[in-house]
């Protein structure tokens, strides 16, 4: 059975008289301890925090009303009207859709266009 080696230049040790060729597993002691530095490889990236924060502050035409109106409410209450509202311009698309025979593949297309209409509009702010 033949042994593996592999070749290691030598110009990075700090013990001249290890030789520039292992077989695996000898000298892996002084191999070990002749190398100056050590590298940390971390074992997967880190990623930043996102940041919790309105991508639409301040756009759109009604974004100024938004805002005094959550921060005289206060973002609890605010937050609790907005779903109320968000929830029954649903209702009001949904009975549209029943009224005229589309179907739910629409619907929803419908209910994604009205949020576009309203972040560009500024409801969303």
């Amino acid at each position: 059975m033949a042994m593996a080696t592999s070749s290691i230049p030598a110009t990075g040790f700090k013990n001249p008289g290890l030789g520039t060729s292992f077989a695996s597993g000898e000298n892996h002691g002084m191999l070990m301890k002749s190398v100056s530095c050590r590298v940390r490889v971390a074992s997967r990236p880190t990623r930043a925090q996102p940041m919790m924060k309105n991508v639409n502050e301040g756009k759109g035409i009604f974004a100024p009303i938004v805002v005094v109106t959550r921060n005289i409410v206060g973002k609890k209450r605010f937050n609790q009207l907005r779903g109320k509202a968000i929830a029954l311009h649903s209702q009001v698309i949904t009975e549209f859709c029943k009224s005229i025979g589309a179907d739910a593949k629409q619907r929803q297309g419908l209910i994604r266009l009205a949020k576009k209409n309203g972040e560009r509009l500024g409801f969303l702010a």
